[in-house]
């Protein structure tokens, strides 16, 4: 088999795992699946920018929060039902990340992620200031009726499940297509070498923005869906800790891998919770467990698999 049939190979066995794992799990297990499944939609928006483009942002919180808010307050207060309100997320996350594209790209480097890192801030303020609306800190919980999908009750763990798999399932495959096409591999050229890029005839804003608003709209169709799934919206996703999640997860599973993100996922969220059973100080576990990888494999999980032999890796 040619490396790009191995891949999509690769991406077909990973989600039959996954739907497997529904039947020989405990309850418990099935739940943090979909979870992670979820979050790791977000992380495969993240690593659209930062894994496959080389833009470090700091405020993807931003564009997580407003789809999030986007479905919600439409279902909550506009009656706008479900298959409307979720695309209405969307279309929220994309203007935002279109109106923050065009701005924060008059910036490079450090600059940019401290301006995405504003932006991130203004936002979760926003949100705080119209408590009256969002509820603030304290959120606000979505009924069983508002998390109705053209007649399935998404509430109950085994159509969450399974809606958080195809939805993720959709966003591995299809991210993996893009970054295969020429615009991907053109992506990937403004990673390596903007300048070089620029010399071969590139319109490296032109890309860089096309990968804000591919990054940010499925950041935002990741926290529309957490909305939908799991029933609970409140400004605690809109924070800078929300920002930093994606990173962490990309940097843990694999910068400018497809299955990194996933991976990455799974890894720090069964990392906290199983270190947490054990001690109060989980979190001074996890951050030795970090420090660790970033030493000995710096290039992710994934990235350190693909740097020691399989090349193939996508």
């Amino acid at each position: 088999m040619t490396d790009i049939q191995k891949s999509y190979v690769l991406h077909i066995a990973i989600i039959a795992a996954l739907a497997a794992s529904f039947f020989v799990l405990p309850d418990y297990h099935v739940g943090v699946l979909a979870r992670v499944m979820v979050l790791a939609v977000y992380a495969i928006g993240y690593n659209m920018l930062f894994g496959y483009t080389g833009l470090l942002s700091l405020g993807h919180a931003l564009f997580f929060s407003a789809g999030m808010y986007g479905f919600a307050l439409a279902v909550n207060h506009g009656g706008v039902p479900t298959g409307l309100a979720l695309l209405l997320g969307a279309l929220a996350a994309f203007v935002t990340s279109l109106v923050i594209g065009f701005l924060a790209l008059r910036t490079k480097e450090v600059a940019f992620m401290i301006v995405t890192l504003m932006f991130a801030q203004a936002g979760y303020l926003t949100v705080l200031y119209f408590g009256a609306v969002t509820r603030g800190d304290e959120g606000f919980v979505l009924s069983s009726a508002q998390r109705t999908l053209v007649g399935i009750d998404l509430s109950g763990e085994a159509t969450r499940f399974w809606a958080a798999l195809i939805l993720f399932s959709l966003c591995l495959l299809g991210t993996a297509a893009l970054i295969k096409s020429r615009l991907g591999r053109a992506m990937i050229a403004v990673r390596e070498n903007e300048e070089r890029a620029r010399m071969l005839g590139y319109d490296t804003h032109r890309l860089k923005l096309i990968a804000i608003l591919v990054s940010g709209t499925l950041s935002g169709i990741g926290g529309a869906a957490y909305a939908l799934l799991f029933g609970y919206v409140g400004a605690t996703f809109a924070t800078v800790q929300y920002s930093i999640f994606p990173l962490l997860w990309v940097l843990l599973g694999g910068a400018g891998t497809t299955i990194g993100p996933l991976i990455g996922v799974l890894f720090m969220f069964y990392l906290i919770d199983l270190s947490s059973s054990v001690t109060d100080a989980y979190m001074l576990i996890a951050g030795l467990a970090l420090v660790l990888l970033c030493l000995f494999a710096p290039q992710g999980l994934v990235g350190e698999i693909r740097r020691r032999g399989l090349k193939w890796l996508p």
